[in-house]
């Protein structure tokens, strides 16, 4: 497989940018990024009602998008009796984490924004979209774990008032927005607390130093901007500046790719094929399996990381978007709900 066409076609916009910061210090560099990114490509992105609220949280208030729901008519969006509306006990519903690097990134970004509009829609559930606090300027872990913890204890106890259901509430982000979510269900799972009905991952950044990648299934990312690359150096500044120090200090709260996983809900990770992260995900899942916690794996072929940031008049993103609307919906299966919760 080589790298999608459509995505392939974009990658002008950004060549010989070695970082996105370097792009952006561009005068031309939003216009670039916003072309890469798929802003020329038709697209309507779905109307679904969006309200924000406020968690209470140990390091001041955490501010939640929240798609879907209950229509100014008092119905479900998108939704009826037959495909979880209220009427069959509630909606099924997604705590997100968009990703950044941990230090970027906010709730109006597509993979933030434009994936919770099309989950809403497209299962006529929810979607929390949660603006944790960013790391840099003094903030590190544990700030933006807490901010998600808090965020998560806030939708499980007002999932009723939100005309969710309760045991199909899951947890999920993309890149550090994973890393953010299973952190999460790990400090869950050791306290006691409610768990996600499911772990819905993008592309999640779990290790601090990159698995060596399976030589016989690793493709040639030697073609790719530089942009789109993740070397030891990138993921070892990444790690630091979250966690404010060296690897080494980082709990398995804040690098879960190292806990034991044991426990843990069952998991829905969607990973890139072309994506230095990828095999990140593909330990993680092998990690998963060994400890008996079922796994839905969808290696997207031709996908590079991020590419949920892309328009979803994009048929890549369309693919994964409905492969990740098809995991929310499945919740309410009551073979996938938490032992106890």
């Amino acid at each position: 497989m080589t790298v999608d066409p459509e995505l392939a076609g974009l990658m002008r916009h950004v060549a010989g940018a070695r970082s996105i910061a370097e792009l952006l210090a561009d005068p031309s560099g939003l216009d670039r990024l916003e072309a890469f990114c798929g802003g020329l490509v038709p697209y309507q992105a779905p109307d679904v009602r969006i309200r924000t609220v406020a968690a209470p949280g140990p390091n001041g208030p955490v501010p939640i998008r929240i798609y879907g729901g209950q229509a100014a008519g008092g119905s479900a969006s998108g939704a009826g009796p037959s495909d979880g509306g209220p009427d069959d006990g509630g909606l099924p519903a997604l705590v997100w984490m968009h990703g950044g690097g941990f230090s970027h990134g906010d709730l109006d970004m597509r993979e933030a924004d434009q994936l919770a509009r099309e989950l809403a829609a497209r299962t006529g559930g929810l979607v929390l979209s949660v603006d944790y606090r960013l790391a840099g300027g003094g903030v590190h872990f544990p700030v933006p774990h807490e901010d998600v913890v808090a965020a998560w204890l806030w939708a499980v106890e007002n999932a009723a008032e939100l005309g969710a259901d309760p045991l199909a509430l899951s947890l999920g982000g993309a890149s550090a927005g994973g890393n953010l979510a299973v952190g999460a269900a790990l400090y869950l799972k050791d306290s006691g607390r409610h768990l996600p009905a499911k772990l819905v991952l993008a592309y999640p950044f779990l290790h601090g130093e990159l698995p060596s990648p399976d030589a016989s299934g690793a493709p040639d990312m030697n073609g790719l901007p530089p942009v789109l690359r993740f070397t030891d150096d990138d993921c070892r500044a990444m790690v630091e500046n979250y966690i404010g120090g060296p690897l080494s200090m980082a709990s398995s709260y804040a690098m879960p790719g190292y806990a034991d996983l044991a426990g843990l809900p069952p998991a829905a990770i969607l990973a890139a094929e072309y994506d230095d992260l990828r095999f990140s995900s593909e330990q993680f899942v092998a990690g998963l399996r060994a400890a008996g916690v079922p796994v839905e794996y969808r290696l997207e072929p031709g996908a590079t990381h991020g590419y949920l940031n892309h328009s979803a008049g994009l048929g890549v993103v369309r693919r994964s978007l409905q492969f990740l609307a098809g995991q929310l919906a499945r919740t309410r299966e009551p073979a996938e709900r938490p032992l106890g919760a």
